[in-house]
């Protein structure tokens, strides 16, 4: 079997990243995969308290949600019972709903994006994604998505801060397009067309290890 690899899929809020995880997972487990799935924040300890803040149940600066998010993180890494390494040691190949590049797109609206980056480094020195999948789509229509069956919106959920992290996301990316690798996909189009376009790249990954 092929070499397990580590997946993170990036994007605003309501791009469609759980959709095209789970047809990715499907994808590689016809390839012969072992599939493990994951997604930041943690339901760890630390990660329930971000969610908290982010329901506003509970309130923080956000220099202090942006060192939060470094220390689920590294949880989200190192945990034995079922961190990304552990997982990937064991022979699965693991797909995240958000890794890093989030944190700096996101907290880097607000706060120095290289003071974020510093505070995540130990966690890109453990472990780089073999591939981050930014799925690109209109903020008008995340905020659509976003509000259709939900009663209430989380802290980062306006459509002003959206337009402001998809701006993030593009001038990070390219800051760091050498070293990372990373795909963008227009999710503006049909699911199915989505899909196709990842597990081309990923193939084509495959291919080559």
């Amino acid at each position: 079997m092929a070499k397990n690899l580590f997946i993170a899929f990036e994007g605003i809020d309501g791009s469609g990243k759980s959709t095209q995880i789970n047809l990715l997972k499907k994808n590689f487990e016809n390839a012969g995969h072992n599939v493990y799935t994951t997604f930041e924040p943690t339901d760890k300890p630390i990660g329930k308290l971000i969610r908290d803040i982010f329901n506003h149940r509970s309130n923080a600066d956000q220099r202090t949600i942006a060192a939060l998010f470094a220390a689920d993180r590294l949880e989200h890494i190192l945990d034995k019972e079922n961190g990304i390494i552990k997982m990937l040691k064991e022979g699965f190949t693991v797909i995240t709903d958000r890794f890093y590049l989030s944190s700096y797109a996101y907290h880097g609206v607000h706060v120095p994006v290289d003071w974020v980056i510093q505070c995540n480094m130990l966690s890109a020195e453990l472990i780089r994604p073999d591939l981050n999948i930014f799925i690109d789509i209109d903020p008008e229509l995340g905020m659509k998505r976003l509000k259709k069956g939900r009663n209430s919106l989380e802290m980062f959920e306006t459509l002003e801060n959206q337009k402001k992290v998809r701006d993030k996301y593009f001038e990070i990316m390219e800051k760091l397009k050498f070293q990372e690798k990373i795909f963008v996909t227009d999710g503006n189009r049909p699911v199915e067309l989505i899909a196709e376009d990842i597990w081309k790249v990923v193939e084509n990954i495959l291919d080559r290890i």
